[in-house]
This record gives C-alpha cells, structure tokens and sequence, in this order.
C-alpha cells in the first residue's frame, strides 16, 4: 500500500549528488588481476574492478593520488588529476565491463593491499607456470 501521510520512511536515500568518491585505476594482465581478485575477496576486500571486453587486463579502482607514486612491475595507474573517474554505475571507460561492480562494500581498493596481492598473485603464476613447464620435460 502507498504511504501518502509521509509517517513511513525506509531511511536514509543517496541523493543524486552523492556521488561516491572519485578514484584512479591501476590496469593489469587479466591472468595476474583474476589471481589478485580471489586474494583480496578472501581478505580486506576488493573495490570495483573492470574488465576490457578483449579479455586482456583489468582495472581496479583505487583512491585519486595512487598514480602519483604507483610503481608496481607490469603493472600501470591512470592518474586522474585529482578529478578522479566518477562512478555512477555504468563502467567509466569505453569497451568496458565490471567484474566487480560498484555495489560492494569496498567503495576502492586499497592501493597498499593491492600492491601486496599483485605480488602475491605474480609468484603464483610464476611458481603454477614453472611447475607446469617441469611436467612438460
């Protein structure tokens, strides 16, 4: 039934202008980002993460500023400017889709626990491809 009278609220609703926060995105291989997923899920939590729709790497979304001292080894952090890349639900980059969308708990990923489960994930593949190259001989 609708409630004209106004006495019923659902609580508080985000207005249109509440925007979540603006972010950077670190780019990686595909193989190496779906590793770093699974790690993070299973620990702090994963923010928003993108997929290109060639299948050749993944964006994580991270706090405005990461790209400003971001380093990691086969790896990329698009700086925003400050500005950021503002989400509002449709994926933010052209040819373009979410792996895991902005609905999560984690509204960005953190830059230090990403740095630590892109390593992480790089030995793992390191160790699965050697392991893989002794079974061949």
């Amino acid at each position: 039934m609708l409630d004209t009278s106004g006495t019923h609220t659902s609580g508080p609703s985000r207005e249109c202008s509440e925007l979540p926060p603006p972010c950077d995105l670190v780019t990686v291989p595909t193989r190496q980002g779906l590793e770093a997923v699974d790690l993070l899920r299973h620990g702090s939590g994963v923010g928003p993460v993108l997929h290109d729709n060639t299948g050749a790497s993944l964006g994580f979304l991270v706090p405005p500023g990461t790209a400003d001292c971001w380093d990691v080894p086969g790896s990329s952090c698009t700086s925003t400017d400050g500005r950021g890349l503002v989400l509002d639900g449709a994926p933010p980059v052209a040819d373009t889709g979410w792996l895991v969308p902005p609905h999560t708990d984690t509204e960005v990923t953190d830059p230090a626990v990403l740095r630590a489960a892109l390593g992480q994930a790089a030995r793992t593949i390191e160790l699965v491809d050697g392991y893989q190259g002794l079974r061949a001989v």
